[in-house]
């Protein structure tokens, strides 16, 4: 039966139970922590063996005779790019290989068009005192970051369950100081939705009035597949090649979940034009990215077909930690009427809707018996959750034990948050 068919007397008695439940649950002094999506133990092990790759100087050259362990080719050695080119679906002519973080190339090239006009006669971003950049919500915490950071106003746009909501998205683009937007099109974090092929076709024939929006689409998880039975998504550059939209689009990927978080391959791909500007701002910050990193990736990898029998390991180890996560809401929750929550086919991140108005409580609860989640509220620009409802469960670091300790944590802290709601 759902909580809001329960008499006032019903609701108190359950109330007095799930209390019980959480006081024996705090003493069980747990410390588990789910706040990010963090590669476990058992997906870095995976990767071990590249770091041996490379056993002598004789294995340091890229194929096109480049010393990878000198100064120099700032936009990637050549198989590399191919490699990462192929991940993100572009020619090798319109990628830059970078660092090891895709978050920094993007936070680059946000700033780079604070200063640079994108469109010749165009002020540059930085100059356009009300900003503001489309935000699809809930989304990631860190892009919002760095919009906050370079003072945009940042404006939510609902997602559904095929992606941005385009009705809304056309509307705000026909303002002019309008100038981005975020995108995670496959697996999006944290609804773990994918855009369905009408809206990547409708946002690939935008007719925004800034002729200088771009659309920072960050394909962070475009291989990280947990079943055979996965998502596609349309080529976002394939469909603005259509509509003469081609420098609209700016896309990034990074190998982070897939070797090693903070030692990975980052990439990034756009058009001729915009890669003009970006890489005009590169020449001068840096000689060249870790050359030695890349070619240990292309040698471990072999080529594109190689990261996807790989990603299917990372699939091995995370699709139960995904069964886990939705069947304790099911067996716990499902019931009860008070969450609603995605069964993603891929990604990192489970998104979960809990009564309106108890999300922060529930990560409150969760804290006090030892299960650290994603602040209530991140998934929306400035933190603020208008239902105060979303919360971001990440089921990739802890053990299959430590999880399900987690997640019955997890809904016996959304019981009685939703209780004390109901009976206050």
């Amino acid at each position: 039966m759902k909580y809001k068919d329960y008499s006032p007397d019903d609701l108190y008695t359950e109330l007095y139970t799930v209390r019980q439940e959480f006081d024996e649950i705090k003493g069980q002094g747990l410390n588990l922590n789910m706040a990010r999506g963090v590669p476990s133990k058992d997906q870095l092990e995976l990767t071990m063996p590249m770091l041996d790759i490379l056993k002598g100087d004789t294995e340091c050259f890229a194929e096109d005779g480049t010393d990878c362990r000198n100064y120099g080719v700032l936009d990637g050695i050549p198989e590399c790019k191919r490699m990462m080119a192929d991940m993100l679906g572009v020619k090798p002519e319109m990628v830059m290989v970078g660092g090891s973080s895709s978050l920094n190339m993007m936070f680059d090239t946000i700033s780079c068009f604070m200063s640079h006009s994108i469109v010749p006669g165009m002020p540059a971003w930085g100059l356009i005192p009300d900003r503001k950049f489309l935000c699809p919500v809930p989304g990631y915490d860190r892009h919002f970051g760095v919009t906050e950071y370079f003072g945009f106003n940042m404006i939510p746009v609902p997602m559904d369950e095929n992606g941005p909501v385009m009705d809304v998205v056309e509307e705000l683009v026909k303002d002019p100081c309008v100038k981005g937007m975020w995108c995670v099109p496959k697996y999006s974090n944290p609804s773990g939705i994918s855009y369905s092929d009408d809206v990547i076709r409708r946002i690939a024939a935008l007719q925004p009035a800034a002729k200088d929006f771009r659309l920072m689409w960050d394909n962070a998880y475009c291989i990280h597949d947990l079943t055979e039975d996965h998502d596609e998504i349309l080529n976002i550059f394939e469909e603005c090649e259509k509509t003469g939209n081609i420098d609209m689009p700016i896309t990034f990927g990074s190998t982070s979940k897939i070797t090693f978080p903070g030692s990975g391959v980052a990439a990034m791909a756009a058009s001729e034009n915009n890669m003009k500007v970006i890489m005009n701002k590169y020449k001068y910050q840096t000689i060249g990215y870790d050359k030695l990193n890349m070619l240990r990736h292309v040698r471990f990898f072999g080529d594109y077909n190689g990261m996807l029998e790989h990603m299917k390991k990372h699939a091995a180890v995370l699709a139960p930690r995904f069964d886990i996560v939705t069947s304790k809401l099911d067996e716990n929750l499902s019931e009860t009427g008070i969450v609603r929550f995605n069964r993603p086919k891929g990604g990192y991140f489970v998104s979960v809707d809990v009564m309106n108005g108890t999300a922060k409580r529930v990560v409150e609860l969760c804290r006090e018996a030892g299960v650290i989640l994603t602040g209530a509220g991140a998934t929306y620009p400035y933190h603020e959750d208008p239902r105060d409802s979303n919360i971001r469960i990440a089921p990739s670091f802890q053990t299959l034990e430590n999880l399900s300790k987690a997640m019955d944590v997890f809904c016996v802290c959304a019981k009685l948050a939703a209780l004390e709601k109901l009976t206050s």
